[in-house]
């Protein structure tokens, strides 16, 4: 996890050093690599016997999980909204 954290204080002091330079470049190497992750992430599921016969019951749980925490954000969002424009004199 330390590395984690120490390669996106690299990242976040080397992009302020070259934040006023164009870099054309750094968006496609991005979405290249994100989907270089992404097959590779696919390669590792699909190699290892257990995550395959149990995948049935995992997607079952990430569905949960996705409808969860969209109806979650959702709610806090009307929330806010609602305290926000309560502070502005609008109607909630």
């Amino acid at each position: 996890m330390l590395q984690i954290i120490l390669m996106m204080v690299c990242g976040i002091i080397v992009g302020r050093t070259l934040r006023n330079r164009k870099l054309r470049w750094l968006s496609p190497l991005t979405t290249v690599l994100i989907w270089a992750l992404l097959f590779l992430l696919g390669l590792e599921v699909g190699g290892d016997k257990k995550i395959i016969h149990s995948l049935s019951r995992l997607g079952l749980e990430a569905l949960l999980l996705a409808v969860g925490g969209s109806l979650g954000s959702a709610l806090a969002a009307c929330w806010l909204w609602r305290i926000v424009n309560k502070g502005k004199g609008g109607q909630a």
